[in-house]
């Protein structure tokens, strides 16, 4: 089974998430795939997220899914 990282700390999946996080205050910085850092862009409606090996991902699309 492939690692998972965090998105807000870059380590293996099952460390702490910051408050901030938790809070929906912070955009994720990391894959979650590869744990590598991503290039994050906050913009006033929500924020996109681009890894370099995975894709973008933007908060839009994740309120669709909820």
């Amino acid at each position: 089974m492939p690692t998972k990282f965090n998105v807000y700390t870059g380590e293996p999946e099952g460390g702490s998430t910051p408050a901030a996080a938790q809070l929906g205050l912070e955009p994720p910085r990391f894959c979650s795939d590869c744990g590598r850092r991503m290039i994050v862009q906050v913009r006033p409606d929500g924020w996109s997220a681009k890894c370099s090996r995975h894709g973008e991902l933007d908060s839009k699309d994740l309120e669709t899914r909820r």
